[in-house]
């Protein structure tokens, strides 16, 4: 009896100990606050330089005093910036990828202001992972980044509350893609009571919680991180617990502390016409094929109901996730005789990843008859186009290195990964909608660039360095955590498998093909405006003008005129229509060369710790040398005439090319269109400014070797897990630039045909 009761003691001893040491592994988690801002002002010296440096630049281009758009500033900001608010941006920053932890709204502010320097800039989360709590803190943080900025009518900084509509579709018909909404102001009766998601597939990934025991096994595996794993626990108890509202609702009559959602822009566009506020809606990454499926294009955007003029003015050109500028006539899948999309043929120019899935089955054929093995490279083809974004996932136990340079555009300026020629800026200039007889519809975008940074980190893009801080790489710390990931490797099956992507059983981050993603992960571009001022009304008005202009990270300054309009001089973003020949010209000049480290101001401003944090020791740190402008590049389009005018032809880039002498000072060119009247159609017209060659992250994309025939033999992946060194920058020297506002031109003729 006694040695039972000591049993039991023993037992009962061994559960407290348990129980402590259970109570201890899992308790500690908080829900992640907005962060304080650093109430240090940037020295008025500082600011006042920036635009001082500008017209020394323009008056040695010939520009002071020559019209009156002399009189304006060119400001730099960032209009796409995500924090750990974000689910995806709170995932990166987990342990067990590499992250390095919060990264909450007051550190965007404070990033802007001193690591990159910049002018403006929005913060835009996922509005399907924010909370009623994370709204009203984010709101809270970009009022208190404006209150440390000074003088309203000029500030070191401007900051734009806004959010992201996270659209995706699983097939061309029924996707519309990301799109960041941004409001002028911030005070409390100006901006909504909630952000407004996207509603399906998109909204069901970002809310997606891991299963209990993986939730328990990753803090058991890990428990020096623990509280980084509670936390996001944290995170998730509080965004699933939002009710979605009410559907068919006039949005000012929900309440405050339900999920909205939109599911297309006519609703989102419908929306935020019922709130009335000042707001711009901007589609971003449109040709990233990590998420878009193959065969999308912008025509079905092109309508009444989906395309609001008035707020959707401005088209994100340039992003870490790569350039959405140009079109290709690359096509992964062509419409077959029945009217199903079945898998295109490659071409010299690019490989299509259908193609190359049923070469890997191929591959894999054996001593089968020859005519078995055909039918299976067909499924697999055919498997491959059906799983649209998914498609990697139907040939089990293949190689990123095997895929090769499938789907990428060979001839791109710093493409996005699998680009989709359809949604590009060039293909949507050049499209016209027919359907209202006497009315043709037509894109007006105004060119920006942007960041896409996930870790509080507007304008990365001032210096190339830190990959794995300074874009969006990130993966597993070593090949255990790999397979923790991921799960057991497939085994190399003989034949192909079928993956519906409207019935996913697997993680979200196994859907997409994230390993040669992370090749396509740069630092990220810039919008410049043309302000009349640095308050927040004058950033705006550039921003509805589209007197704006984009960079792929440095800034360059960039001015674009026609120089004989009805009225006088049109800039960049500007319409206007013409019975003679348009005269243009063109100023540019480089970026400032970097010198290393911080500023004295940055030092002075935060703690030593804290900018080390958020800088990773480089800021924004100009020489008085700049580099060089070594040509312009002219894109003419002429959009479609009459209904069905095939698109590729219209495009003309690029129309000319000017060499520029070379000189510190920088470019100016002046061309005209000498056959617009002859030609007798409306015609739009853009200019990039190319600078001289310097290294860049990720810029040369899968580093492929290619043979004589310009095939991809071997791809140098640069993985962003254990595989490729953490040292390892991936550095390939890139033609950096800068993409002017399109100007349009209506001919007169047709103007008064119409």
């Amino acid at each position: 009896m006694r040695m039972v009761k000591r049993l039991l003691l023993l037992v009962l001893a061994l559960a407290v100990l348990l129980g402590i040491a259970w109570a201890w592994i899992f308790s500690g988690g908080q829900l992640e606050g907005p962060g304080e801002v650093t109430r240090t002002q940037l020295p008025p010296d500082v600011v006042a330089a920036r635009t001082e440096t500008q017209r020394e630049t323009s008056a040695a281009l010939g520009g002071v005093g020559a019209d009156e758009g002399d009189a304006k500033t060119i400001l730099f900001g960032d209009l796409h910036v995500h924090t750990t608010f974000s689910a995806d941006a709170f995932m990166r920053s987990l342990p067990l990828v590499q992250g390095e932890g919060a990264h909450p709204p007051a550190d965007a502010c404070d990033f802007a202001r001193f690591c990159s320097d910049l002018d403006f800039w929005s913060i835009n989360d996922h509005a399907e992972s924010i909370s009623p709590r994370h709204w009203r803190d984010t709101k809270e943080a970009i009022r208190q980044c404006n209150a440390v900025a000074g003088d309203p009518q000029n500030p070191d900084v401007v900051a734009f509350l806004g959010w992201e509509w996270t659209q995706v579709g699983t097939t061309p018909e029924n996707h519309y893609g990301h799109k960041n909404v941004v409001f002028k102001d911030t005070e409390e009766d100006r901006v909504p009571k909630r952000p407004i998601s996207a509603s399906g597939r998109s909204l069901a990934l970002l809310q997606q919680g891991a299963p209990l025991r993986q939730r328990l096994g990753v803090v058991l595996l890990d428990l020096p991180n623990r509280e980084r794993y509670l936390d996001f626990g944290e995170y998730q108890t509080d965004l699933r617990a939002t009710k979605v509202c009410e559907e068919g609702v006039d949005t000012r009559k929900l309440p405050d502390d339900c999920m909205e959602t939109a599911g297309s822009p006519h609703e989102l566009f419908e929306k935020l016409g019922q709130w009335g506020f000042d707001s711009l809606v901007i589609p971003h990454g449109t040709t990233w094929g990590l998420y878009t499926p193959p065969g999308t294009t912008f025509a079905k955007q092109l309508t009444r109901e989906q395309n609001d003029p008035e707020r959707q003015r401005l088209f994100e050109i340039f992003s870490g996730h790569g350039n959405s500028e140009e079109y290709r006539d690359n096509q992964e899948v062509v419409s077959g005789p029945d009217g199903t999309m079945v898998c295109a043929e490659p071409t010299a120019k690019f490989l299509p990843c259908c193609w190359q899935a049923g070469e890997l089955i191929r591959a894999r054929c054996g001593d089968i008859p020859a005519e078995q093995c055909e039918q299976r490279v067909r499924e697999a083809r055919a498997n491959y186009v059906a799983a649209g974004v998914a498609g990697h996932l139907t040939v089990p136990g293949a190689r990123a290195e095997e895929w090769k340079d499938c789907g990428q555009c060979r001839d791109c300026f710093q493409p996005a990964f699998s680009t989709r020629p359809g949604n590009s800026a060039q293909f949507a200039l050049a499209l016209s909608n027919f359907d209202d007889p006497g009315e043709r519809k037509r894109f007006r975008f105004g060119f920006i660039g942007s960041s896409d940074n996930h870790s509080a980190r507007p304008g990365t893009g001032y210096k190339e360095y830190d990959r794995r801080q300074m874009t969006e790489t990130t993966g597993a710390r070593d090949e255990t955590w790999a397979r923790r990931l991921l799960g057991p490797e497939k085994p190399r099956t003989p034949e192909s498998v079928r993956f519906d992507p409207d019935n996913i059983t697997v993680q979200p981050f196994q859907v997409v093909d994230f390993e040669r993603q992370a090749s396509f992960f740069m630092t990220g571009g810039l919008v410049a405006v043309h302000s009349d001022g640095r308050s927040r009304d004058a950033v705006w008005d550039a921003l509805v003008r589209r007197e704006t202009y984009g960079t792929s990270g440095p800034r360059m300054l960039l001015w674009f005129d026609l120089l004989n309009g009805e009225d006088g001089t049109v800039p960049m973003g500007g319409e206007t229509y013409l019975g003679k020949a348009p005269r243009f010209r063109v100023r540019a000049a480089g970026a400032f060369k970097q010198k290393p480290g911080c500023p004295d101001y940055a030092h002075g401003a935060m703690a030593k710790e804290r900018l080390e944090k958020l800088c990773r020791g480089e800021c924004y740190n100009p020489t008085d040398e700049r580099h060089q402008i070594t040509r312009i590049e002219v894109v003419r389009v002429r959009p479609q005439a009459r209904p069905g005018e095939p698109v590729g032809p219209l495009i003309e880039d690029p129309w000319k090319r000017i060499d520029c002498v070379p000189s510190p000072d920088g470019c100016v060119a002046e061309f005209e269109d000498e056959d617009f009247v002859a030609g007798g159609r409306d015609a739009t017209y853009y200019v990039r400014a190319i600078q001289e060659p310097s290294p860049a992250v990720n810029a040369g994309g899968l580093r492929c070797r290619y043979d004589e025939k310009g095939d991809c033999i071997e791809p140098d992946i640069c993985y962003g897990d254990y595989r490729t060194p953490f040292s390892d920058d991936c550095l390939t020297p890139s033609e950096e630039r800068a993409w002017s506002s399109p100007i349009y031109v209506n001919h007169a003729t047709e103007v008064a045909a119409r």
